[in-house]
């Protein structure tokens, strides 16, 4: 029997699949007809949705988007309101009636939304790159659209680029950054994520480092890029660890996801010495699990400068 098949099905390349809650948001247009936004979160980061709470309290200096702080199971976080993000005017009969509690980058946020609808089953393979039109609509922040039912198009969206925008995103431990390497190691690093965002957090820590890094935003630009690095080693007569040394992959990609690159790459004869690391928002067990299913390297938590800096130094080939 061949190792992959003690892999549980929701992990074989072609079949790997998420769960998505998809959630409404509605806008008023000019002519008075209503827009319906049909948008969409991955489940691993939803810790629950509730009905908005009454003890939404404003805390100064806040940004006009974050309607304020709550305090939710025993815990206060803050609340962002995702009409107001969109910039868009909300019918009177469509008000912020429920709030998704999402833990991700290490901190629990509420979004304000108008209707949670269902959970839908996807494969990663249906989720495509956002028309211009839409993803520029929405600032940049649509990782991805998926096709569902009379052709419409639920959109998935960047939430740390829009916690970004808002200054809510940490970056732990990024002061003790310039004095890590102590070696003098330089590394060359392929990093995939989808998110601008995260890739440019990734980047800037690896850099100050001292590291060269190369960028795809899915698993599929990032085989494409190892498969012409492998072919120029070969016409050098070199080893393809002379050009990549240590490979940092997000989960959520369009296309191809994190975790079927991660398997794609250990099952190539001439890729699998490259050490790949699974660098995510997620942090729970099952997530955790999968990475070790695909064999990869190591699991990291976005955003944690120290914790990546030694993960770089452990793992990266020593050239």
């Amino acid at each position: 029997m061949k190792k992959n098949d003690y892999m549980p099905k929701i992990l074989e390349t072609g079949a790997n699949e998420l769960e998505i809650i998809d959630f409404r948001m509605y806008e008023e247009l000019e002519d008075g007809s209503i827009y319906e936004w049909v948008l969409g979160v991955n489940v691993a980061k939803v810790k629950e949705v509730i009905q908005r709470p009454d003890n939404i309290f404003k805390s100064p200096g806040s940004p006009s988007e974050v309607e304020g702080l709550a305090k939710i199971r025993d815990e206060v976080i803050p609340i962002v309101n995702l009409q107001k993000w969109m910039k868009i005017k909300a019918p009177q009969n469509k008000e912020n009636k429920y709030v998704i509690v999402m833990e991700f980058l290490r901190e629990i946020i509420g979004i304000l939304v108008h209707e949670a609808r269902r959970i839908r089953r996807i494969k990663w393979t249906d989720i495509k790159k956002p028309p211009s039109s839409i993803d520029e609509k929405l600032g940049g922040k649509v990782v991805g659209v998926i096709e569902i039912e009379n052709g419409q198009l639920l959109l998935l969206l960047d939430f740390e680029g829009i916690l970004d925008e808002l200054g809510m995103i940490k970056v732990f431990h990024i002061e003790e950054e310039a004095a890590y390497n102590k070696t003098g190691q330089r590394y060359k690093i392929l990093i995939l994520d989808d998110s601008p965002v995260a890739r440019r957090i990734i980047r800037n820590i690896l850099e100050k480092d001292g590291h060269l890094v190369m960028e795809a935003q899915s698993g599929i630009e990032g085989l494409q890029i190892l498969h012409e690095l492998t072919e120029e080693a070969q016409r050098e007569g070199k080893d393809i660890t002379d050009k990549v040394q240590l490979i940092i992959s997000d989960i959520e990609m369009p296309g191809m996801d994190g975790l079927t690159f991660t398997r794609k790459v250990k099952e190539d004869p001439i890729l699998s010495k490259i050490p790949v690391v699974i660098n995510t928002s997620l942090s729970d067990k099952a997530t955790v699990d999968k990475t070790k299913f695909v064999n990869a390297d190591a699991h990291l938590v976005k955003f944690d400068t120290k914790d990546l800096l030694h993960i770089v130094h452990e793992y990266a080939i020593k050239k």
